[in-house]
């Protein structure tokens, strides 16, 4: 009876009692979206940053321009968040608040520069892309003060297509089969290929172009070509996918490695069923960065597939034209027309740049059910080919 009572008591809960003479609780800051007072003292701080600025450079100092007045802006905004902060939060809120304006003020400049330097190709080119036949015509015949009616980058762009298609399927089996021997392979030679992985990462394009220029058409002989011209290419995409498919390999987990020889499949079955279908997003994605690094090099095509005016579409029997190449040559001329049809044909590259790094974007963007049933229904074959394998021995 007495052990029955002491276990009633030591079960019983008791609940916590309001004092009415304790101080009232510091209100803790919120994590979601900030308050309209917060969002008032932003929003007027960083005005009456530009208010000061305009008054100091414009009017008290003889520091004209906006270049003056954007850097002030910067350093009065940081100033007068930093006093704010101090009159209405604590040492942690100013740090916050200078910090955040610190990130959001680079990100800024990062996309001011980067728009800028879209909007001054495309306003340079935009005349030439009007016309239909600057994407369907060569410049052969053409002169370089004839109309935009005449010429065009075809011959540009299919020499462009040629290269990096050989040059992809050179990298593709390499640059995979590279990363499957460092992440599944291993051992002491892994480190040094990976070392050396990591180095071309950084290497300069002239060198490239230097390397496949003196090996291919000085020692061999080869005449200068889109081949030529795409084996340059190809040592400046192997290490990008390489290296981009190292790291993709690393996150596929190593439970699924586990899982699948433990169900008795060999190394080479678990790498090729399993851990590359696994990470075949990941992949595309470092096929395709591979691809945007290749297809707006021109050090190594300048040095080794030279300049042609009309299509070519053999990459074996002479000079090829490539994007790069049309508008290195362009933007070189004096004349006014070439210069804009450079500045059009850049346009054209960089949009080709930019859908590749969409698509890239778009393919990494998988959904993790149909991941889950895909692997699901890779190990339920796994474990079904095991089992023959079993009853046939």
């Amino acid at each position: 009876m007495t052990a029955t009572t002491e276990q009633a008591v030591e079960t019983r809960t008791f609940l916590p009692v309001l004092d009415d003479d304790a101080p009232p609780q510091h209100p803790r800051p919120g994590l979601g979206k900030p308050t309209s007072e917060e969002s008032f003292t932003l929003i007027g701080t960083w005005v009456a940053a530009l208010a000061m600025s305009w008054l100091v450079t414009q009017r008290l100092l003889p520091l004209g321009g906006w270049a003056w007045l954007v850097v002030s802006w910067f350093a009065l905004g940081i100033l007068f968040t930093i006093v704010t902060g101090f009159m209405s939060g604590r040492r942690v809120d100013v740090v916050d608040r200078v910090a955040g304006a610190v990130i959001t003020s680079g990100a800024l400049v990062v996309g001011a520069a980067l728009v800028s330097t879209i909007g001054f190709v495309v306003f340079r080119g935009w005349e030439p892309l009007l016309h239909l036949n600057f994407f369907l015509d060569d410049m052969s015949g053409v002169g370089p003060r004839d109309a935009f009616e005449r010429g065009g980058i075809a011959h540009a762009i299919v020499g462009s297509a040629i290269e990096l298609g050989i040059a992809l399927v050179v990298t593709l089996p390499l640059g995979i089969g590279t990363a499957v021997f460092m992440t599944e392979v291993g051992g002491r030679f892994a480190g040094v290929v990976r070392t050396i992985v990591e180095a071309m990462t950084a290497l300069p394009s002239i060198v490239a172009g230097l390397f496949v220029y003196t090996v291919l058409i000085v020692a061999i002989g080869f005449p200068r070509s889109g081949f030529a011209a795409a084996m340059a290419l190809a040592v400046m995409m192997l290490p990008i996918i390489a290296r981009a498919s190292d790291v993709v390999l690393r996150v596929v987990p190593g439970g699924l490695r586990e899982a699948s020889l433990a169900l008795g499949a060999s190394r080479w079955r678990t790498v090729w069923h399993v851990v590359l279908p696994t990470a075949r997003p990941g992949l595309a994605t470092a096929v395709i960065l591979g691809v945007a690094r290749g297809v707006g090099e021109t050090s190594p095509v300048l040095l080794t597939s030279g300049v042609a005016t009309f299509m070519v579409t053999n990459p074996s029997e002479g000079v090829m034209n490539s994007l790069p190449l049309y508008i290195f040559k362009g933007a070189r001329s004096p004349e006014p027309m070439d210069i804009e049809r450079a500045f059009a044909a850049a346009t054209v590259l960089l949009i080709l740049v930019l859908v590749l790094f969409v698509i890239a974007r778009l393919v990494a963007r998988t959904r993790t059910t149909a991941r889950r049933r895909g692997l699901l229904g890779r190990l339920r074959r796994l474990t079904q080919h095991s089992a023959r394998t079993r009853e046939t021995t």
